[in-house]
């Protein structure tokens, strides 16, 4: 096993526009659209802190100062619901406050998800640490990021999560080449390319938004030129290491090698909560909904009676 410091601090970068979601989205972040009753962002949050990520840095923009007030206390609030004497609404709201040490850097200009996350890099510091976007979630009964971290212990490096999925949807995500280690969940990266055409991605397993990224990163990142949609990519700084680590000459032909420990990957076959689009964000509410003790009793009949009226109706 390397020797490695512990992962403690998690980078959740949520300085985008969420223009998939607008007008919701003009004057709300999009990682405050609710799951039934709770903000995207806190399971994030949540997620972040059941695997020991007690240090967390939102990444936000000027118009993300919902996410700060979220993640404090309310006063006026909490008073007014003791006067009620709503104690489980208290808690559910005091709940937020205490989840992780929240802090806050802002992302001046929208140049990609890696000058996101290098943005972090004076909170950081030289440590390895967690990415986890702010628009999707995991499941907390799969211990993605936990296993994650496993990895990271292990082989020293960066790790990223991985999932696979149909040819046709390739091009929409950062796609990885792979080689197997000894462990079934466990592969080496050699190779990540970032929204590759239909019929050109070297295999059906995308990068989804979980990292956990060796400190080096940064440097990779300063040197990194703009990529697809003129922004930074991570996806750009992580092949760059993943291909300096390689012991094959004609892979670091030409570049400076770093000691960024390779890049391996981990095959998750779990649940995912995607809110990045209308479609999968409906799904996500329709799930939560239906597993929710308080809700599904009622829910579930009444779904089922209306999916049957639409069956009716021919749709």
């Amino acid at each position: 096993m390397v020797h490695s410091p512990l992962v403690t601090k998690a980078v959740i970068p949520a300085a985008g526009l969420g223009t998939r979601f607008v007008p919701a989205t003009k004057a709300m972040p999009k990682e405050m659209l609710p799951v039934i009753d709770t903000p995207t962002i806190q399971y994030v949050v949540e997620e972040a802190a059941a695997a020991g990520l007690t240090d967390v840095l939102m990444v936000t923009a000027r118009s993300k100062t919902n996410i700060e007030d979220h993640f404090d206390i309310n006063i006026e609030l909490e008073e007014v619901l003791e006067a009620k004497g709503d104690q489980a609404g208290l808690a559910s709201i005091r709940a937020s406050n205490d989840i992780a040490s929240m802090h806050y850097v802002r992302q001046s200009q929208p140049l990609g998800l890696g000058h996101a996350v290098l943005c972090a890099a004076d909170h950081v510091g030289n440590e390895p640490f967690a990415v986890l976007l702010g628009d999707d979630f995991i499941d907390p009964r799969d211990k993605l990021l936990q296993r994650m971290i496993e990895v990271r212990q292990q082989h020293g490096g960066s790790v990223v999560a991985l999932m696979e999925v149909e040819p046709e949807h390739v091009s929409s995500y950062g796609v990885a080449t792979i080689q197997p280690t000894d462990s079934e969940d466990v592969v080496v990266v050699t190779d990540l390319v970032e929204k590759p055409p239909v019929g050109e991605a070297p295999s059906n397993w995308i990068v989804v938004g979980r990292y956990v990224c060796d400190p080096s990163i940064f440097g990779v990142l300063r040197e990194t030129r703009p990529g697809r949609g003129g922004e930074i990519q991570l996806t750009d700084a992580l092949r760059t290491l993943a291909r300096t680590d390689l012991p094959d000459a004609e892979a670091t032909r030409g570049t400076i090698r770093r000691s960024g420990g390779g890049v391996h990957g981990v095959l998750f076959r779990g649940r995912r909560y995607d809110t990045g689009n209308k479609l999968d964000y409906l799904e996500t509410v329709v799930k939560f909904a239906c597993e929710r003790p308080d809700i599904a009793p009622e829910f579930v009949p009444w779904l089922r009676n209306y999916l049957a009226g639409l069956a009716a109706d021919g749709r």
